[in-house]
């Protein structure tokens, strides 16, 4: 037989053995792995020099998504999680969902135009009516909607803009521990104000009751407070322009409004001719267990701020509101890319498919069942403050124990925000990617897909339960403040931030 060059020997070398169909496999499984890790290595490397020192995300969690679907994501390095972040929210059907990748392809396929401003499509036309068809009951049938940027904050700067454009004021009320966003507007209404162009007023909760007592009665006096702040025209309150309020506080570490606190927001806004705008960015399209989560309530708010899963996973941001404050003049708050026609066909796709296949419905039963389950952390370990939530969206108060505890002190517990990033390590080494929240970033939270499975859940309540766990065995057996000092130090922090 002549020899070739594939199996010619190089002078100087042995001939080596032939290999097995076998151990060829393992040769190019273990090349794989290696390429896998050089190629997850060298992304983290590349971030971490030419990313700004803003990037939040990435530092926590240190992996390269390369493909997904679901709730599942695989990183370059081969490893899969699961995803309870789901894009902060934005992923209300998971990770490539046939029915929005079909819409996708479609749009794509069809030859449309990709930029079109603000000028009219049938990808546009089917969106909004989709859209009329879901919003709560009062609102529909006298609504207009406004298309901004990409960002939910744009669509908050656009709700502030619009109300004081038409009531001719300029305060607004909002309310502690709330997050809005990162722009100037959204800034001042989540604390960050200077000037008094904003007021905050207590938000009722129970866990960390601003009057100490929590359930109805801290509800009543958080409701009376505000009564008084515009009752009082020697309050140093004036008459504002609107009052903003998140239906569930998401980044504030998920606390739902108590139903009979929001309508007697409703009601004094409504007697006092203020608009009242609901912050729907994460709470919309059923996470909460109903499309709106003003609608557990009942209320009907003069504004709705949607972002995130409204544009099925791709950036799209709407305004809608009532018809009588629509003062705009043309051309008022304007932007490029408000006519993402991609995301109005996935969004549309997202929102029918939500409504048709009653998966808010769904969010609301499994929540409950997932809420049971992990209230049994606060009885197994004392690290474990609170457990709260509304549907899909859940959050789980990381405080720090006190070992010899008065008898009589019914207190909450400082937060402990360095026990949650353990918590969220622990996580991610056990394959689930959560999401920290909170005054204090001491909320663990998830928020998984709409369509996650049964078994899915079982799986996720395992993981998060087996990492408290283990925090918690470290919190007993070296004490709460090693973990404090570590994350001091730097040694508490994932690789790769």
């Amino acid at each position: 037989m002549a020899v070739t060059e594939s199996t010619a020997t190089p002078v100087g070398q042995r001939p080596e053995r032939a290999r097995s169909g076998c151990e060829d496999e393992r040769v190019r499984t273990r090349g794989d792995r290696d390429g896998a890790r050089s190629v997850h290595a060298g992304t983290l490397r590349r971030r971490t020099v030419r990313e700004s020192a803003a990037r939040t995300y990435a530092r926590a969690l240190p992996i390269v998504p390369v493909r997904a679907r679901g709730l599942t994501i695989e990183g370059a390095d081969g490893r899969r999680y699961l995803d309870c972040l789901s894009g902060a929210g934005s992923l209300a059907l998971g990770h490539n969902h046939p029915v929005v990748l079909e819409a996708i392809r479609k749009v794509l396929d069809s030859g449309a135009p990709m930029h079109v401003l603000d000028l009219d499509t049938p990808v546009k036309d089917a969106f909004t009516t989709e859209l009329f068809r879901t919003l709560p009951p009062g609102l529909a049938d006298r609504a207009r909607v406004r298309f901004c940027g990409a960002t939910g904050m744009d669509a908050l700067e656009a709700a502030f803009q619009l109300v004081r454009l038409a009531t001719g004021r300029t305060g607004m009320l909002a309310f502690t521990s709330t997050h809005h966003g990162i722009t100037a507007g959204a800034l001042d209404t989540s604390g960050g104000t200077r000037d008094g162009r904003v007021s905050l007023l207590p938000y009722p909760q129970d866990y960390r009751c601003p009057f100490g007592v929590g359930g109805e009665r801290g509800a009543e006096l958080a409701a009376r407070w505000a009564e008084a702040v515009l009752g009082d025209t020697t309050s140093g309150v004036p008459l504002p322009a609107g009052m903003i309020l998140e239906p569930v506080q998401d980044d504030g570490g998920v606390i739902p409004a108590p139903d009979g606190w929001l309508r007697r927001m409703r009601e004094l806004t409504a007697s006092r001719s203020i608009p009242l705008i609901a912050d729907e960015a994460q709470t919309g399209v059923g996470r909460t267990g109903r499309l709106w989560a003003v609608e557990h309530s009942g209320v009907v708010p003069d504004v709705m701020v949607l972002s995130k899963a409204i544009g099925g996973s791709l950036p799209l941001a709407v305004l809608v509101y009532r018809d009588g404050l629509d003062t705009w003049q043309p051309g008022a708050h304007t932007g490029s890319h408000r006519g993402n026609q991609l995301a109005m066909a996935a969004g549309t796709a997202t929102l029918a498919h939500v409504r048709e296949n009653g998966l808010a419905e769904r969010a609301r039963t499994l929540g409950a069942h997932m809420l049971a389950q992990l209230h049994c952390l606060t009885e197994r370990f004392s690290c474990v403050g609170d457990v709260r939530g509304r549907g899909l969206m859940i959050g789980i108060e990381m405080v720090t124990p006190d070992a010899h505890p008065p008898p009589d002190d019914t207190r909450p517990r400082p937060p402990a925000p360095s026990l949650a990033t353990a918590v969220q390590r622990e996580c991610l080494r056990r394959g689930l990617i959560v999401e920290l929240g909170g005054s204090h970033a001491g909320v663990v939270r998830l928020l998984p897909p709409l369509t996650i499975t049964d078994e899915q859940s079982d799986a996720v309540l395992d993981r998060l339960t087996d990492a408290v766990a283990s925090v918690a065995a470290t919190v007993v057996s070296r004490g709460p403040r090693s973990l404090m000092s570590e994350r001091a130090e730097g040694h508490g922090r994932l690789p790769g931030g």
